[in-house]
């Protein structure tokens, strides 16, 4: 009876892994949303979809174009707000502009207490937000809801992700100018730019914790990856249609720094596989978690692996 039930569970893991089907989720989902991966941790934002349409849309318009992958977040101030999406860094050049879209109308409907996720704007002009936001580290109301037309909130933090915020807070930080007027660093010592708090921000069907996270709906897996017991990075991988194997694909630009983590996937460049210890698969809703989880470089130039063995529970 083991044996057969152990067989039925891997034939339902390999129909997921090499059809990637889509089901309807059976969990109702209030809001849509967005994990946001950082070199500190990672936390979960539910957007206002309702609350406020236009600026949840414009949010998801960066979004889903990658604009916000691999910027560094310019602006803490110590139990205030965390602030970003505006810039990247690029080395021998200097911070890059997120191309922004033209600004939308203010919809401020939601008090600015500890949690919530608001857009940033220009001083004296109600309507002026693009592509820049930020997470209440405390209870703001008393400012931030009577100043310049209210500041719109139009997402909260889910779960135990302020902690991840706080962390952010707690870190030294360096004054470069408008485009780094007070971003935090994880190094001792400031050294250049690199050692900012960098960030990526993508959709997700459901909330989770876990630290390596595949979504069948979406093709989108999470990892932190440390790179010949050197690096340690943060990346996103989506799925690439095949008919026989599992292949997934780095995306370049979600490449950032990660602090250091218990259950850290692996890459060695000596035998080319990436192994993941525990991956939490959510198959259309039906959430699981394999092991051991190991994918082989197929593809260095399309930065393509393709799967080769996992373990069930």
């Amino acid at each position: 009876m083991i044996l057969i039930r152990q067989r039925i569970i891997e034939v339902a893991i390999s129909c997921w892994l090499f059809t990637v089907i889509i089901f309807s989720a059976n969990v109702v989902q209030a809001g849509t949303i967005v994990r946001v991966s950082t070199s500190v941790g990672d936390y979960s934002i539910e957007l206002l979809d309702e609350i406020a349409p236009t600026t949840v849309q414009n949010f998801l318009n960066y979004v889903n174009r990658n604009d916000y992958n691999g910027t560094y977040l310019h602006r803490v101030e110590n139990n205030f707000v965390v602030q970003g999406g505006g810039y990247r860094f690029q080395l021998f050049v200097g911070p890059i502009d997120v191309p922004s879209d033209p600004p939308i109308v203010n919809e401020f409907n939601v008090s600015n207490t500890r949690g919530t996720v608001a857009m940033a704007k220009l001083e004296g002009n109600p309507d002026s937000a693009t592509n820049q936001w930020f997470v209440n580290l405390a209870d703001n109301s008393a400012n931030l809801d009577v100043s310049n037309s209210g500041f719109t909130v139009f997402g909260t933090v889910l779960g135990d992700g302020m902690a991840v915020l706080d962390a952010i807070d707690a870190l030294p930080t360096v004054n470069l100018g408008v485009k780094a007027s007070n971003a935090p660093y994880v190094t001792e010592s400031y050294n250049n730019p690199l050692d900012f708090v960098y960030q990526n921000v993508e959709v997700v069907k459901r909330f989770s914790s876990a630290l390596h996270v595949f979504e069948s709906e979406t093709g989108l897996l999470i990892a932190a990856v440390e790179v010949d017991d050197t690096d340690i990075i943060h990346l996103n991988f989506n799925i690439v249609p095949s008919e026989s194997d599992v292949i997934i694909q780095a995306n370049p630009e979600s490449v950032i720094p990660r602090l250091e983590t218990d259950g850290l996937a692996t890459y060695s460049s000596s035998d080319q596989r990436f192994r993941i210890p525990a991956l939490e698969v959510n198959l259309g809703g039906s959430v699981s978690e394999i092991q051991n989880v190991v994918f082989v470089l197929s593809d260095a130039e399309k930065l393509q692996f393709t799967l080769e063995s996992w373990e069930s529970e």
